[in-house]
């Protein structure tokens, strides 16, 4: 029996600017929006697009936890901190829509995986997803991670240029591709499957207005073309393991897995919920690791401290996932760090589903909320000195301080991320790796900008210079 797919749900952006609009009236027509902007200003919209945590972080200190913020045609609620995350998160999770949030906006490139979906199935994929990413299957990968950290790295030499952010994206899509899905990544038929993927994400980094055109030379003719791609590769690989080629990954477990009545996914729900793995899989490793060589290039005593915990933990020796795990908390205080910093998934769109009160305010059901794990980790109020690279703040200690829902870079309660004990091993052993051999110092003269789309990155990459790592002993 198959499982019963979501309804469709529009992409014709003029019919959900429409949708938008009348919802949003008779929400209003009800009771009135929390406080903020609710009039359209082009100039905050161009903020929005270049500085949206400081819009965010002066929106909290003017308003509150609970403001609303108008962009292009939409009057979205945000809520931000400790008490909104774990609102949102956890004890009233059940208020609110994954489906009709912004995050709707990656099915035309990545479909209805878990991402983009709720209710009972979400529930059946994750349920069937979930032995796939018990730890030693996590474990069992790490092989894969290190392989292809040190084969990315083989072109390195000391004085070359190397944008990060692009690398990682490459050896986090390898991984992806081999470890995930058993896939070979030399075999797509001369198709650059993390460059397609940038390629249909690059839609979202588009000015508001130019998304809602369709028809030739269009921005969204690119998520077009790079789906059109990314199917055709999964599809011919999907109707190989149905034909009896199979392995022991996560697409066979998807193909060959049922839920307990007995349910299982066709085919094209297969390929959704593997695009989705596939996005999510490699775009949060490419950012952390990327953002985390950058912030270890500014504070040079971090690179000395992880280089003594390697050396004493592996010494010349490849690390084992257990050790990746376990035994250099250095390391995981400085992923942490990174990712309370750039947490990539940094914001939370959703709608409500019913009326609802949060902070001595009143949301309507129907109207966009969202929580920020990206301005939420920035509040002084709860981190000390928050916009600075402090990787000590997670010592185990210092962590225990912190009140909950503070940090929440991979969500939180019953839909937190699936693959978050896979994305923390490989980015902890990608930086393992680099740590091992070299040094990456800042471009002279290059300002890092972050830019957001579904996920944050370095705006046009992030050049560094290779060094030796002996260098500078």
């Amino acid at each position: 029996m198959a499982v019963a797919s979501p309804a469709p749900r529009t992409t014709n952006p003029l019919r959900r600017i429409r949708d938008d609009i009348r919802i949003e009236r008779r929400a209003t027509s009800r009771m009135p929006l929390p406080p903020g902007p609710k009039t359209w200003s082009p100039a905050r919209d161009y903020r929005v697009r270049r500085q949206m945590l400081d819009v965010l972080l002066e929106s909290y200190e003017r308003y509150g936890p609970v403001f609303t913020l108008r962009t292009f045609h939409l009057a979205s609620i945000w809520m931000l901190g400790p008490e909104a995350n774990r609102f949102m998160l956890v004890s009233d999770r059940d208020k609110f829509i994954w489906r009709d949030g912004l995050l709707g906006d990656l099915i035309p490139l990545i479909g209805d995986g878990l991402l983009t979906t709720d209710g009972e199935y979400h529930d059946t994929a994750r349920r069937i997803m979930m032995p796939a990413f018990h730890r030693d299957h996590v474990v069992a990968a790490t092989s894969v991670m290190l392989e292809e950290s040190d084969r990315g790295m083989d072109g390195w030499r000391p004085g070359a240029r190397v944008d990060i952010y692009d690398w990682s994206r490459h050896v986090a899509m390898r991984v992806a591709m081999r470890a995930l899905f058993g896939l070979d990544p030399d075999a797509t038929g001369g198709h650059d499957v993390a460059r397609e993927f940038e390629r249909g994400l690059s839609f979202h980094g588009t000015e508001f207005v130019l998304q809602v055109l369709r028809g030739p030379g269009a921005p969204f003719e690119r998520v077009k073309t790079a789906r059109r791609i990314l199917d055709r590769i999964l599809g011919d690989e999907i109707a190989s393991r149905r034909s009896g080629d199979e392995g022991e990954d996560v697409l066979t477990m998807l193909l060959r897995s049922t839920d307990e009545d007995g349910s299982r996914l066709s085919d094209e729900q297969v390929r959704d919920q593997a695009l989705t793995l596939l996005f999510a899989g490699h775009d949060t490793t490419t950012s952390t690791v990327a953002f985390l060589f950058y912030e270890l290039a500014r504070k040079p005593e971090w690179i000395e401290r992880l280089g003594a915990e390697q050396d004493s933990v592996v010494g010349n020796a490849t690390p084992t996932g257990e050790q990746l795990f376990e035994e250099m908390p250095l390391l995981a205080q400085a992923v942490d760090e990174t990712l309370r910093l750039y947490p990539p998934a940094w914001v939370g769109p959703r709608r409500s589903a019913v009326d609802f009160e949060f902070a001595g305010h009143r949301i309507p059901a129907g109207v966009p909320v969202n929580y920020s794990s990206w301005a939420s980790h920035r509040l002084p109020e709860v981190f000390d000195d928050p916009h600075a690279f402090r990787p000590d703040r997670f010592a185990p200690d210092e962590r225990a301080k912190l009140p909950k829902g503070a940090y929440v870079p991979f969500g939180a309660g019953p839909r937190i991320c699936i693959g978050m004990r896979f994305g923390q091993l490989e980015v902890n052993a990608i930086a393992s790796r680099i740590l091992s051999r070299f040094r990456l110092e800042l471009e002279p003269g290059h300002e890092m900008r972050v830019r957001q789309t579904p996920t944050l990155g370095p705006d046009g990459g992030l050049p560094m210079i290779v060094r030796r790592r002996r260098d500078s002993d």
